[in-house]
């Protein structure tokens, strides 16, 4: 068997396969299929200062090549995750490795919830910082759409806590780059990207769109080249390393996302189609490896040629 073990910054793995946050829930919903802490980590639902029932029903809608959601960040607040039975307090006894990914309306609800989660430093291994939330301050647009603005956010997370960060980038900017690097100087450990991509479906029997909000984050296999591309693209411009995800679906897609600079992955809507994807991609990256004679994931990270 090959050495899948990976470095992420202060965070060292088992192996590169981390679930993406919206679509493992808190861990236990999985639980009868396997023990998380098989995974390189558990990703949890994002985390406010404050319980959120998220939108309207209908919230999902499957499309040619993946699907859409606009689930609104249902989530229990940072109080309830912490100290109800349901949320971290299980997870502690999983020993998975934990990532929380929190948002707020503002810097100062995701210093809020960092601060609060530092109470349990022990049990979170990494933060991550969802920066695709309105910003209701600059009237509703994204944090992740401005490099200042979003450095504002990561500053002020760093600044409130001593847990490793990652900051989750939006495909939705003109020039990466610029926001990887942004991300990094305000004291972010590692980056994850990408978030979903804005799509919309519509029913051409009732003329109606298919999700109640309107308009979705577009996720799948359709959204994967992108996802490379934006990988490849932040990789060249920072030092520190990236959580890839985008369409992953099994061990060659997570390949793709290592050869082209990310250190890990993180598995999302392939887990609706089949909630054993992520143990299944963690085989089919050793079966690679070794079917090549390579003897660590480590040696095939950013080792796409360019010639």
């Amino acid at each position: 068997m090959a050495d899948l073990k990976v470095k992420l910054g202060p965070l060292s793995l088992k192996n590169p396969v981390m679930t993406a946050s919206g679509t493992f829930g808190y861990g236990s919903e999985y639980e009868d299929f396997y023990p998380a802490k098989k995974l390189g980590a558990v990703v949890v639902k994002g985390i406010a200062p404050w319980p959120s029932n998220g939108n309207a029903a209908p919230r999902v809608a499957e499309v040619m090549g993946g699907m859409l959601n606009a689930i609104g960040l249902q989530g229990p607040g940072v109080d309830a995750f912490l100290t109800d039975k349901h949320y971290l307090p299980h997870l502690k006894e999983t020993g998975a490795t934990v990532i929380v990914n929190i948002w707020g309306k503002s810097p100062e609800d995701y210093a809020l919830v960092a601060k609060r989660l530092e109470e349990e430093k022990n049990a979170i291994a990494a933060i991550e910082i969802n920066v695709s939330c309105p910003n209701v301050k600059e009237g509703g647009l994204s944090f992740g759409t401005d490099p200042k603005t979003m450095a504002g956010v990561v500053a002020a997370v760093r600044k409130a806590t001593t847990i490793p960060l990652i900051t989750k980038l939006s495909p939705n900017v003109p020039r990466i780059a610029d926001f990887a690097k942004a991300a990094q100087d305000a004291g972010s450990d590692i980056l994850s990207l990408i978030n979903t991509i804005p799509a919309m479906a519509i029913d051409v029997e009732t003329r109606r769109p298919k999700i109640a909000n309107v308009t979705g984050g577009m996720s799948g296999p359709a959204i994967k080249p992108v996802a490379i591309k934006l990988v490849y693209e932040a990789s060249k411009a920072v030092s520190i390393p990236i959580i890839g995800m985008g369409g992953i679906m099994s061990g060659l897609d997570a390949i793709e996302f290592m050869l082209a600079g990310a250190s890990a992955v993180a598995v999302g809507t392939a887990i609706f189609a089949d909630p054993r994807a992520p143990l299944k991609i963690i085989d089919e990256i050793n079966d690679y490896l070794n079917s090549h004679s390579i003897r660590s994931v480590r040696d095939i990270i950013g080792q796409v040629r360019i010639d």
